[in-house]
């Protein structure tokens, strides 16, 4: 079926080709990816409309087993996911029209430690990371959540993950249609709850579902935009390595036309990281240094079986957008500005997705729809890094040839470029995207480092950060009328899904030392006005927030406003690994039984 949402995206590659134009060259020193061992969910993302996520208990760990064997066939790998998306991607943009002439359901499974444990996974070597060993639920007020036991965010009251009803394992069934999702989860249903027969005996799935939780995308006009209003999604690291043994057959096709850049973006502003940051077993990023180019060495969970596997983040975020809302109306009316500017302060782009590096002054459709250009700018600005070292091309782009403007190439764009703004006058040092990625941004010393030495902030730092997300909605949109319906419960938010080889150095510190932080990166600027939580005196949750915005008379003001209260509660969440699909079948084979071992 057809319908009249336009395509919105940077130009597609032929599905799994071996294409050889200038958005495919030759990437010496890149790993081959393990694509047909890797989960799907990872390194490209399911990108379905409808989502469900199972949460699981083991009730009797060798049952258990018994089932996890015969689920494996069935978990997505990222040949598979690629594979789909590729062909997706060529399909709507010929037709320049969202399309369902190819759909696909796919499934992802995770781990919790104490369930790693509890199937006698062999943890020695154990896991290096404390944060996924401990769980979300005992490190929870580390993160800043409701420490008042009373207070929704609590652990203790989440739906699912916080003391007492915290998951084992996860299970994350994605879909192009929404009976296709359903038929898929009563399927995997019936196997938990119908027991199978194995040569006349019969088996147990040694597994209880604990919650369930349903995620959508939002109908039109919210179609890829989160609760609040605001598209969602739009800046995500590329990736380097390969498909094949075919040099040329690159995950992340380059297709920034800018000569220097050309070899270490994908889509212009979108830079290039090693694997190693999202998934064990490859080179990561490096710690020191001036070029984010350079590989780091390789990252390793601990247990030799962990690679080509990724720690998975899950947070449940209730948001209150009527309260949001009022606050941006009441905030915007008293400066004298519109909902929408003040609301593009805080967050850093405008609800379009536009962001106000590339357009302070209004919203820009025509640059929010271009994918090539609405996250192609930095914070300090080219002029900045010239001044202070020239400019970033590694060595392969300054021996790369001429760049072609293949059809799949990203074209310069005609916007106007971003102004430096180290001082942040223009998107505030506070604003969700900047807190949340703060790019080129700098600052000699870092307070914030959890191993509690001094890291300097600046690109290289900046990017063994990163995080793959892969969150979406859940809950019907907030349809504000006179009167409030009484039968809306405000039960909606973002089911956040984040993929890294490090909880403590990626989700938790992003969370800690740049959500959480009012100093960060500059004194005083304040918390995200979206996910910063601050637990203050008495259970205050009170935070503050510092925008700079021009007057109807060009006069430059700089304010601080009080954040009251948290429009984004965390109501669920847990720490798992997503192990690879020969790991998989290793832990279905770890028995007393049989013997083995999820090492060997």
């Amino acid at each position: 079926m057809l319908t009249d949402v336009p395509a919105r995206e940077a130009p597609a590659s032929p599905p799994l080709a071996r294409v050889h134009d200038d958005t495919h060259p030759s990437v010496k020193g890149e790993p081959m990816l393990g694509i047909d061992n890797i989960q799907g969910n990872i390194i490209d993302g399911f990108k379905k409309d409808f989502q469900t996520m199972l949460f699981l208990e083991v009730v009797a760990p060798d049952d258990f087993k018994g089932w996890l064997e015969r689920l494996v066939p069935f978990v997505a790998t990222a040949r598979e996911v690629i594979a789909f998306n590729e062909l997706f991607k060529a399909i709507r943009r010929r037709r320049d029209v969202e399309t369902r002439t190819v759909q696909a359901t796919w499934i992802n499974i995770a781990f919790s430690y104490r369930a790693l444990q509890k199937i006698g996974a062999d943890l020695t070597p154990d896991f290096r990371d404390v944060a996924f060993r401990e769980g979300m639920a005992a490190r929870s007020a580390d993160l800043s959540d409701p420490t008042d036991p009373n207070a929704e965010g609590h652990q203790k009251n989440w739906v699912v993950g916080g003391e007492g009803n915290e998951a084992d394992v996860v299970l994350i069934v994605a879909s192009d249609s929404q009976d296709d999702l359903l038929a898929e989860v009563q399927r995997i249903e019936d196997t938990i709850y119908g027991a199978a027969s194995r040569g006349g005996t019969v088996v147990h799935s040694g597994v209880r579902v604990i919650y369930k939780q349903h995620g959508a995308t939002l109908p039109q006009p919210l179609t890829g935009h989160e609760h609040f209003g605001f598209l969602d999604g739009v800046s995500q690291p590329g990736i380097r390595g390969r498909l094949s043994d075919d040099k040329t057959n690159v995950l992340t096709p380059r297709q920034n036309p800018d000569e220097e850049k050309h070899m270490d973006q994908g889509k212009p502003g979108q830079d290039l990281l090693w694997p190693g940051e999202f998934v064990f077993g490859y080179q990561g990023q490096v710690r020191t240094g001036t070029d984010i180019t350079v590989p780091g060495p390789k990252s390793h969970a601990g247990p030799p079986w962990a690679d080509d596997g990724s720690f998975l983040v899950f947070r449940r975020l209730r948001q209150d957008v009527p309260g949001f809302h009022d606050f941006l109306d009441a905030t915007a009316h008293k400066f004298g500005l519109m909902r929408g500017q003040f609301g593009a302060k805080c967050i850093g782009r405008w609800p379009s997705g536009a962001p106000i590096m590339r357009t302070e002054r209004k919203d820009n459709i025509k640059l929010a729809n271009d994918d090539c250009a609405n996250n192609n700018f930095e914070f300090r600005g080219e002029e900045e890094e010239e001044d202070a070292g020239g400019a970033r091309a590694s060595a392969l782009a300054a021996a790369a040839p001429p760049v072609r403007i293949d059809e799949a190439m990203c074209k310069k764009d005609g916007f106007d470029p971003a102004p430096p703004d180290p001082d942040a006058r223009i998107c505030p040092a506070a604003a969700h995207i900047r807190k949340a990625y703060p790019r080129d941004d700098e600052r000699e010393t870092e307070s914030g480092n959890p191993s509690g030495e001094q890291e300097p902030l600046n690109e290289v730092t900046t990017q063994t950060h990163r995080l793959l997300r892969r969150g979406i909605p859940f809950g019907e949109p907030f349809m504000p009328t006179l009167r409030p319906d009484p039968k809306d419960t405000g039960d909606r938010g973002l089911l956040f899904l984040a993929y890294q080889t490090s909880i403590v150095e990626q989700f938790e510190f992003v969370t800690k030392h740049w959500f959480n932080d009012p100093n960060f990166k500059d004194g005083g600027a304040g918390h995200d006005p979206i996910l910063g939580q601050s637990n203050g005196r008495n259970g205050s949750r009170e935070r503050s927030f510092r925008f700079t915005f021009k007057d109807k008379h060009g006069a430059e003001h700089t304010e601080d406003v009080k954040l009251p209260t948290d429009w984004v509660i965390p109501t669920g969440g847990g720490y798992f690994f997503a192990p690879s699909i020969k790991a998989l079948r290793k832990l279905a084979r770890v028995s007393g039984r049989r013997g083995a071992a999820a090492g060997e």
